[in-house]
């Protein structure tokens, strides 16, 4: 059971939620339970929606973006973007299994991703002190300075979505991924 109370339907979340929930319905086909539960604070729902579409706008393709949200919900713990994102990431960006298990692992078969997901990986785990050699390494790679902020940016907001549902225990509402790496 979540530590957070997760509204049961969009009519069940506070008012100035609904219309961004309704939104999430009519993009993705249904209300997730993240988005449920961020909903107790329509402003973090606004801001997290906000950030999510400006970065789907923005020069990383879906593929990187799974990449990098596998890659930080695996470090994170994060069990319910753990399997998200490996949906997602299966769906949407089309990756392969082996794909999604190298970028849980902090890696890519493809050199440029692959460049992107350690990046990815340690800022988190450096907690943004990564260094002039590791902003070096992902420019060599072909990532221009707004690409790299950008991939900053999505650490930062699958981080969010991470601690919210660790915080919140959110019910998993994706086909279910064992956190342990298994190969």
């Amino acid at each position: 059971m979540s530590a957070i109370h997760t509204p049961s339907s969009i009519e069940a979340a506070p008012e100035a939620a609904r219309p961004l929930l309704a939104a999430v319905e009519k993009q993705l086909g249904s209300v997730p339970n993240l988005f449920r539960v961020v909903s107790n604070s329509p402003a973090a729902l606004e801001g997290q929606l906000g950030l999510n579409g400006a970065l789907g706008k923005g020069a990383l393709d879906a593929k990187t973006r799974e990449r990098i949200a596998l890659a930080v919900a695996q470090v994170n713990g994060c069990s319910y973007c753990l399997a998200a994102h490996s949906y997602l990431g299966r769906t949407l960006a089309k990756l392969d299994d082996a794909e999604i298990l190298r970028n849980r692992n902090g890696r890519s078969h493809e050199p440029k991703a692959d460049a992107a997901v350690r990046f990815a990986v340690s800022i988190v785990t450096e907690r943004g002190h990564v260094g002039p050699d590791a902003v070096h390494a992902v420019r060599a790679a072909g990532y221009d300075d707004g690409e790299i902020i950008e991939i900053v940016a999505h650490v930062a907001l699958n981080t969010l979505t991470n601690y919210v549902n660790e915080v919140a225990g959110t019910a998993i509402d994706f086909p279910a991924v064992d956190l342990r790496l298994v190969s």
